[in-house]
């Protein structure tokens, strides 16, 4: 291949290999380490992607064009982007090391252009497939058009085939129609523990195939494709084609003495294959043996502007030497081996690296620093620089209109609240998309459905409808539709969430996308929702049933430690309202909240960082419950909002306050109304978001240890005058750690009710009580932990 590119990427390929193999020495060897950890980095991993990112960013990609790395590629990743301007030399230096380059990718944690953050393996992989499909909806709706198609790119490792993940997703692509992703597999058969099994490509081929992907098997490079068309080559090359994958890197490992050895040895005596050998010295007979696909320029850029001329996804196939160009290279324990100083003296000798040049962007290099960047500045990916979009905000009204039925669940008025937005023309509606895992009417999304439609880039009718079969639903596809319909496989629903709530940063269109499901499998997608957070994408997750209110259905439905995961999970405001006006606060709140990008300075008020924004995770419930007859004004408003109200205010002296969290409203209210008569100034605490409430209490403490004596919580003001020697009575239908932190805020005595073991069937009576989360239980809480009469309706049935 005579293309005038060769000579810079040849250079630029070995700079790159330097910076990321010195990177990782110098936060090994040289920086100071003061707790004595092993830094670590991944040498041997970085090296078997050099050729193939040098090509793909130098060469083939284009701004359009977005790129999940190889979670152990990051150090290549760093250095091209260095040497694109996009990173500095003081990041690298402090590589995986406080405020320096990350140790994998990272959108929100790093300085240079991160497409999508990897780290969890086979989760970058498969967000890069629903990206493609994000931008395949925003086009059909004549959105993101100003700009070219671009290519999702994947740079996965072979062992990352492994994640269950990255198959549910391909089977999802294949349902959508999936276009324009490239999934380029680093086949260097070799895991962290091992080398992989023997036959693998062959799996991955048929599987691609199976699922509509055209397939390219980067096997062969130059310099081998050219000795195969030597006398003795077909020879050659069914020897390495039947050479198993432990030797062949062990042999790469090796070098060139033992690979003509062991040649000679199987395929000697046999005239023209013994020239071929021959006629290569040991070091020209090493670099023509791994001289495979993934290692040679113009295999690559050849296969990937043949991939550049149509829009069906891409598996490449790339056969690669795990640490390739280093003295590591082939070694099956080179995953987390750090080359020694002297071997990276040696390789310094050989690329040219004078000391004290080590980070210099052209050191060592053949061609002279200005050609080549000038090569880096007229590369297509970097044209643009960098790639960050914003969007403008969509406007969200003044209030949401609540349904005005007496006795409902949580769970119809979000439907309800849903569908009126779905019946009015606006930016709002326009902008929301929805999307759930075959569970989209019994979550409630049927009546937004009806309105909205569902999406397909082609159109397909209803066939019952058209058949005139009587049905509450209209299933009809096109590419109007709103809602995304996904399979019962909940990964695929919280990575989905993850590339629409991207939108507005890498297509420079916003989308405020709703997910629901049911909220036990919040847990099964779960590493997926923790990625969509660690991303910085913006969603609302409406789980729902939850808890043992969902009775008839038993432990496997019944959701017990969700309520800890909204309280722990970083990126996501986590709110549980007991009533539909609540919830109408809340997602008016949530449409806001999404578009949010501030500096994250804390309010003076609540100590919480709403300017920064997120994602927001609403628990709901089944459960029908009698509504208050009231009006929302701001101030309540806020405090929903801000975690918590009170729904009866306790007196000056107080004996007991019950906070309760959803669904056991009803058994909260029941509760006061037994205590009252033997126990002085009862509250009644609603707490709508703990994670709220704990978020803030939290913010403020760490205010006043810096010196900012008046800073004061939501909580904290709300049960300021709540007396010292008050007792405090937790109940949620969930883990009952949850609440129970309460008492710690102003040292009040306090149990806590709750859910800490597997659900079953029965009657929410029948389960309340089995639990103790009924208004007995809490009755019984209260009489134990205050002082005082016995409570005289605990002596009667209740």
């Amino acid at each position: 291949m005579d293309d005038p590119r060769l000579a810079c990427l040849e250079d630029l390929e070995k700079k790159v290999l330097w910076l990321s193999t010195w990177m990782i020495h110098n936060a090994n060897h040289l920086r100071d380490n003061d707790d004595g950890l092993k830094v670590g980095g991944h040498q041997a991993s970085s090296a078997s992607l050099a050729t193939v990112m040098t090509a793909l960013y130098f060469a083939a990609l284009h701004p359009e064009d977005r790129v999940a790395v190889k979670p152990h590629a990051s150090p290549i990743f760093h250095a091209i982007q260095y040497l694109f301007g996009n990173q500095t030399r003081d990041k690298l230096e402090a590589f995986r090391a406080y405020q320096g380059a990350q140790s994998y990718p990272s959108r929100t944690k790093d300085v240079d252009d991160v497409d999508f953050s990897t780290g969890s393996v086979g989760l970058g992989v498969a967000q890069t497939l629903f990206a493609s499909l994000v931008q395949d909806y925003l086009r059909a709706k004549g959105m993101a058009n100003q700009r070219a198609e671009g290519r999702m790119v994947a740079l996965v490792g072979d062992a990352e085939m492994d994640e269950g993940n990255i198959f549910e997703a391909l089977l999802e692509g294949w349902k959508h129609g999936l276009r324009n992703t490239w999934w380029i597999i680093d086949y260097n058969r070799q895991s962290l523990d091992a080398v992989v099994r023997e036959g693998l490509w062959e799996r991955f081929v048929s599987l691609f195939r199976n699922f509509g992907w055209d397939v390219v098997i980067l096997k062969y490079g130059t310099l081998l494709e050219q000795a195969f068309s030597e006398p003795g080559g077909e020879a050659l090359r069914s020897w390495i084609d039947s050479c198993p994958n432990q030797l062949y890197s062990a042999l790469a490992y090796q070098g060139g003495t033992v690979w003509r050895k062991r040649l000679l040895d199987e395929l000697g005596d046999q005239g023209h294959v013994s020239r071929l050998i021959e006629s290569r010295s040991d070091e020209e007979l090493a670099r023509l043996m791994t001289n495979l696909g993934g290692h040679d320029l113009p295999s690559l850029l050849k296969a990937f502007e043949d991939a550049r001329m149509h829009d069906r996804p891409v598996c490449f196939v790339a056969y690669t030497i795990k640490g390739f160009g280093l003295p590591l290279a082939g070694h099956k324990d080179n995953h987390a081996g750090l080359m020694t100083t002297a071997q990276i003296e040696n390789l310094r000798a050989r690329l040219g690296v004078r000391a004290g040049r080590e980070w210099d962007r052209y050191e060592g290099l053949s061609l002279p620093a200005t050609q080549l960047a000038d090569f880096i500045k007229q590369a297509p990916f970097n044209k643009i620089g960098r790639r960050r979009y914003e969007a403008a905000k969509v406007t969200v009204p003044a209030q949401l209109s609540v349904p005005p039925q007496s006795l409902i669940s949580t769970q119809q008025g979000f439907g309800l609240l849903l569908h009126g937005i779905a019946k009015d023309d606006t930016e709002l509606a326009s902008r929301i998309v929805t999307t759930s895992p075959d569970v989209t009417v019994s979550t409630n999304l049927g009546a937004w459905v009806n309105r909205r439609g569902l999406f397909a880039r082609q159109e397909a009718a209803d066939l019952f409808k058209k058949e005139r079969i009587p049905s509450t639903f209209n299933w009809g596809f096109s590419p109007k539709g709103q809602h995304l319909e996904l399979g019962i496989a909940e990964m695929n629903l919280f990575l989905t969430l993850s590339a629409l709530g991207l939108s507005h940063s890498i297509f420079g269109e916003r989308l405020l996308p709703i997910g629901t499901i049911y909220d036990p499998f919040i847990e099964r997608g779960l590493d997926a929702l923790n990625y969509a957070c660690y991303q910085d994408a913006r969603f609302i997750i409406v789980a729902t049933p939850s808890g043992v209110s969902l009775a008839p259905e038993g432990g496997a439905h019944q959701s017990i430690a969700t309520p800890l995961i909204g309280l722990a999970q970083d990126g996501l405001a986590s709110f549980e309202p007991a009533y539909v006006d609540e919830l109408a606060t809340i997602l008016r709140f949530a449409f806001d909240y999404l578009q949010r990008d501030g500096e994250g300075q804390p309010d003076a008020a609540t100590w919480l960082r709403d300017t920064l924004g997120g994602s927001v995770y609403l628990r709901l419930s089944t459960r029908p419950i009698e509504q208050p007859k009231r009006v929302i004004d701001q101030a309540l408003a806020e405090d929903i909002l801000n975690g918590g109200y009170w729904m009866r205010k306790p007196g000056p002296n107080a004996q007991i306050v019950v906070a309760y969290t959803g669904a056991v409203a009803p058994e909260a209210v029941q509760a006061v109304g037994l205590i009252g008569e033997d126990r002085r100034d009862v509250g009644l605490l609603a707490i709508t978001s703990a994670d709220r409430l704990n978020a803030g209490w939290t913010a403020a403490h760490q205010a006043r240890e810096r010196g900012v004596v008046h800073a004061r919580s939501h909580v904290e003001r709300l049960l300021a005058g709540v007396p010292s020697n008050c007792a405090l009575v937790t109940v949620i239908d969930g883990h009952p750690a949850t609440l129970a932190w309460l008492g710690s805020i102003q040292g009040h005595r306090t149990r806590s009710l709750g859910v800490e073991h597997f659900g079953q069937t029965g009657t929410i009576g029948d389960l309340y009580r089995h639990y103790g989360i009924d208004a007995r239980a809490i009755a019984t809480a209260a009489e134990a932990i205050s002082p005082g009469r016995p409570i005289r309706h605990l002596r009667t049935a209740i």
